[in-house]
């Protein structure tokens, strides 16, 4: 088969838009060789379970599936009762992202609080977090995060242990979607374990397609007393991949050595040069009337554009809209955003705006 799309095309709409990384395809080729026991007997779901105790410690247990909704669908399912509730931040992936998967799947009733940047604190939670016993409200058991959030900000360690210990003392438990967790682990310059399980998470949502991966994310059971039967779960919501040594693969290949953070510290990097460069030329006069909504801690650009300008912009290089009323925008760095690619952005971005 001959190339069908122009690969010269860039843009910045979302990680998951770019390739799989060479490394992460050299690794689902080393595993297609010969047969292999489906459903997750083979070495490479081995091998995930050694690599994910070697970051988190023993005891740990990861779920491979297919995606990002998929694996929060199934690792909140198996924290639930049919009566939970989750509360979560209102631009939380599990609330506006992911068609009511979360309610509609998995019958779960989402607690949305509205918050400026997209975090969670032990008090915007209280706003939900009450009712138990009351047969006529669902119950709020678990408490979802995100890492880095939907709006490209950072938890520090404080934050979470804070509403660990928090939700834990209401007898709730602490989930993290961790979709871009890698791009948080890089920013940081933490161990992952440091923010996630030494920090007091239960569950978590590994991410990897928006790091390198073709596909491919993982459960991944911080407290085996938080969650409960995820290996029939994941077959019912229709996530269990028969060769599953193919997804595996690729997290391994991820995460065995440093390519997980070199892949995150790529986007973010570029991300930073982005918004640099759009700050130089608001000092400079060459760009006008762009503002920035949210500190740009991992690999998302959040900003304000004048009228008309996104469409504008939007001819050569694709982005999202995050909030069209107020022309807000979105600008997303990958690991193969180059700093060409960077600087083209930045020239037109004073195309359109300059005087």
């Amino acid at each position: 088969m001959t190339t069908i799309h122009d690969p010269n095309v860039r843009g910045f709409a979302s990680d998951n838009y770019s390739g799989v990384h060479p490394e992460v395809l050299a690794a689902i080729t080393a595993a297609n060789e010969g047969h292999q026991v489906a459903y997750g007997e083979d070495a490479y779901t081995a091998r995930l379970q050694e690599v994910f105790a070697q970051h988190l410690g023993e005891g740990v247990e990861a779920f491979p599936v297919f995606n990002g909704t998929g694996a929060n669908v199934v690792g909140l399912q198996s924290m639930l009762p049919r009566w939970g509730a989750v509360i979560a931040a209102s631009t939380a992936h599990i609330n506006v992202d992911e068609g009511g998967a979360p309610e509609r799947v998995a019958g779960i009733k989402i607690l949305n609080v509205p918050t400026d940047d997209g975090k969670l604190t032990p008090d915007l939670i209280d706003r939900e977090a009450w009712g138990w016993g009351d047969e006529h409200r669902a119950q709020p058991l678990v408490v979802s995060i995100t890492q880095s959030t939907e709006l490209g900000t950072l938890y520090t360690v404080d934050e979470i242990r804070a509403i660990a210990d928090h939700v834990h003392a209401r007898g709730m438990r602490l989930h993290l979607d961790g979709a871009r967790i890698a791009n948080a682990a890089a920013a940081l310059d933490l161990p992952l374990r440091a923010f996630t399980r030494d920090a007091g998470v239960d569950v978590m949502s590994f991410g990897g397609t928006k790091n390198g991966a073709m596909l491919g994310e993982a459960v991944v059971v911080l407290d085996p007393a938080a969650s409960e039967g995820l290996l029939f779960l994941r077959k019912l919501n229709m996530q269990l991949s028969s060769k599953m040594r193919f997804v595996s693969a690729q997290l391994v290949a991820l995460l065995e050595g440093d390519l997980w953070l070199r892949n995150a510290r790529h986007s973010n990097a570029m991300a930073q040069r982005l918004r640099h460069g759009v700050e130089a030329g608001l000092a400079d006069g060459s760009i006008r009337g762009v503002g920035f909504t949210q500190p740009t801690q991992a690999n998302g650009v959040f900003a304000t554009l004048p009228d008309g300008v996104a469409d504008r912009l939007r001819s050569s290089f694709r982005f999202y809209d995050w909030d069209a009323a107020r022309n807000e925008v979105r600008w997303m760095c990958s690991f193969d955003t180059s700093e060409n690619d960077i600087d083209a952005f930045i020239a037109a971005i004073a195309r359109e705006t300059g005087a």
